[in-house]
């Protein structure tokens, strides 16, 4: 079984985001600091995407094996490396790291990239991406890092922000999108789901059908349902609930905003189908998730 990132460290990282208490952050990302002595880590499969962002001012030589292969380079200041969950990679290191370590679930990337970003990302992402100079990315990492290590309401509030900061950074500029060859009536394409997802939030307090989201898209309902699930995985109105849901837990932050009128906002006809969608999707009532939730 793969394994997570966190298992096979050498050594404990200087901050890390798992021990916050504001745990829809977390659930988005992991982020770990770390200045360790040169040591090595085995070569295993991950569950999880892996993202290394080199803070260290003097380059210092690095052996990675991924699949088998391996690069032996010097590795130098704002300089990221992307391992795909799935890959076999390990690591040793020369020189003393400093390092932020992000490590991403891959169907949680998916998912934000659909209702973040209106992006269709394609199975396989970051093969083609194993390392590159980007000191913005790392900037960004830079923030999340300081927020971790203030400790406070202000700094949790920023990690919240930031983390979808730089996902959005990371996948705009280097997720791999799904191929579009095929003539846009043969398929359901990112045009097709940018389409959709517009008129979903845009209709968020509404009644939305299948009907309509298949005329948005210009595709016949019965066409549109197929293609929809063989795409996405789940059937258009599996979809619309969940991105409801999503949009009330993300409104739950505000502590003052009743649960009905956040019910009301995300279009359930009222508390009580509320609250039977949001267990079914999340596993727990509105109220429970709010309370274990509460910074």
């Amino acid at each position: 079984m793969p394994l997570r990132y966190a298992d096979i460290y050498p050594s404990e990282p200087l901050l890390n985001s798992d021990a916050m208490q504001r745990p829809s952050a977390a659930g988005l990302m992991s982020v770990r600091y770390f200045r360790a002595e040169p040591d090595r880590m085995p070569e295993e499969v991950f569950a999880e995407h892996h993202v290394l962002l080199n803070l260290q001012e003097n380059g210092h030589r690095v052996q990675n094996w991924r699949d088998g292969t391996l690069r032996d380079f010097t590795f130098c200041k704002d300089e990221v490396i992307v391992t795909p969950a799935g890959m076999r990679s390990g690591w040793r290191w020369y020189g003393q790291s400093d390092v932020i370590v992000i490590t991403l679930h891959p169907e949680k990337v998916q998912r934000f990239a659909q209702s973040e970003l209106g992006m269709l990302l394609a199975p396989e992402q970051f093969h083609d991406q194993p390392q590159f100079y980007d000191p913005d990315l790392c900037a960004a990492g830079v923030i999340l890092r300081d927020a971790l290590e203030a400790d406070d309401m202000p700094s949790a509030v920023m990690f919240e922000a930031m983390s979808r900061v730089f996902l959005a950074k990371l996948l705009q500029k280097y997720g791999k999108r799904r191929a579009e060859e095929v003539e846009l009536s043969a398929r359901f394409t990112s045009q097709h789901y940018q389409r959709v997802l517009a008129y979903v939030q845009d209709r968020l307090d509404q009644t939305i059908t299948v009907d309509q989201m298949a005329s948005e898209a210009g595709i016949s309902p019965s066409h549109f349902a197929r293609v929809f699930k063989e795409t996405l995985g789940s059937t258009p109105m599996q979809y619309v609930m969940a991105y409801r849901v999503e949009q009330a837990m993300k409104m739950m932050d505000d502590p003052a905003r009743p649960l009905g009128d956040i019910a009301m906002a995300c279009g359930f006809s009222d508390q009580a189908h509320f609250t039977r969608s949001f267990k079914q999707v999340v596993g727990q009532t509105p109220r429970a998730f709010r309370a274990a939730n509460a910074v």
